[in-house]
């Protein structure tokens, strides 16, 4: 039997991206019980990618109960719906066979990475106020993509002088925009720039020098991405709720890794749920960025454990 329910989760404060500000996580809660034994999942449906809460539940729904994550790849796309149901399906069978995901899918024990930090979109005053609160984490994330980023990327280095700083442009800036910027990106020392330019205007980035880094964001969901950023980005951000669950993450992070790309491991803000099976894709990743239960006022039971090592591996009792 498969279940899917709708959550919602307060945030700590309001969180401000250039598309708009949210008060509120609101995730599909998947649920599949077979023989008495229940795993789940959790997704957050993505209006950038045409995908609303109901949108993606009637996915879920339009799923024979007894699917497993073989036939689920090829039943629905890569995206949300997919991702949620993969999830639960992996988390089912680890707790049918009394074992850890990590052991199923052949990989080491997972342990703690360090995550990014996210500040929300604000005035410079308020942003280096943000950023001094936070001036201890090793890494912070900025969102920007306005005419105004330069104040507000000065104002978070001086408030948080010590921290890595990684910048995401959110489809933002034009090719041209970047490389006036990118002398005060690396002066102020930026990591790297996650999607400086809308998905479907990027061959623009072709042939353009990248003193930092670059990060396929929008631009990479799965596998079949990958031909389409060569030569573009030099790296890519593996969200679950893009690649539609673990099994494609996991391979579309070592293709990546074999084809020459640094890997991020990202997310939408959602709970420790939707954050847990990240946490292995995440390992040994050059960036680590699973700070949605951070962001949150309010979390499921078992959450993650976040401490200066990092984001801890979940527990059994949460997921996998």
């Amino acid at each position: 039997m498969i279940e899917v329910t709708r959550d919602v989760f307060r945030l700590a404060q309001v969180f401000t991206i250039s598309r708009g500000s949210r008060t509120e996580a609101k995730v599909l809660t998947v649920r599949i019980t077979r023989d008495g034994v229940t795993g789940w999942g959790e997704c957050v449906p993505y209006a950038r990618y045409d995908e609303t809460l109901e949108s993606v539940e009637a996915q879920i729904r339009s799923l024979p109960s007894g699917i497993d994550r073989a036939a689920l790849q090829e039943a629905l796309p890569a995206g949300a719906a997919r991702n949620a149901v993969d999830c639960a399906l992996w988390d089912l069978e680890a707790k049918q066979a009394e074992r850890r995901v990590w052991d199923l899918a052949g990989l080491a024990a997972p342990r703690p990475e360090v995550t990014a930090y996210t500040l929300s979109l604000d005035t410079p005053e308020a942003m280096q106020a943000q950023a001094a609160t936070h001036a201890h984490r090793p890494l912070l994330k900025i969102k920007l993509g306005t005419p105004d980023d330069m104040p507000r990327l000065e104002a978070v280095r001086a408030g948080a002088p010590d921290a890595r700083i990684i910048v995401d442009a959110n489809e933002g800036w034009s090719a041209e925009v970047y490389a006036d910027l990118a002398p005060h990106l690396v002066r102020l020392g930026v990591a790297i720039v996650e999607q400086p330019l809308p998905a479907g205007q990027d061959e623009a980035l072709l042939g353009v020098d990248r003193p930092v880094p670059l990060c396929a964001d929008e631009s990479c969901h799965d596998r079949a991405s990958l031909p389409r950023l060569k030569g573009k980005y030099d790296m890519v951000n593996i969200k679950l709720d893009k690649t539609g669950g673990l099994t494609e993450a996991l391979k579309l992070r070592d293709v990546a890794r074999a084809e020459g790309y640094d890997v991020m491991v990202g997310c939408m803000v959602g709970s420790s749920l939707a954050m847990a099976p990240a946490v292995l894709v995440a390992q040994g990743a050059a960036i680590t960025d699973l700070d949605g239960p951070l962001l949150l006022a309010e979390d499921r039971d078992a959450p993650l454990k976040f401490d200066e090592s990092g984001v801890h591996p979940s527990a059994a009792a949460l997921w996998g």
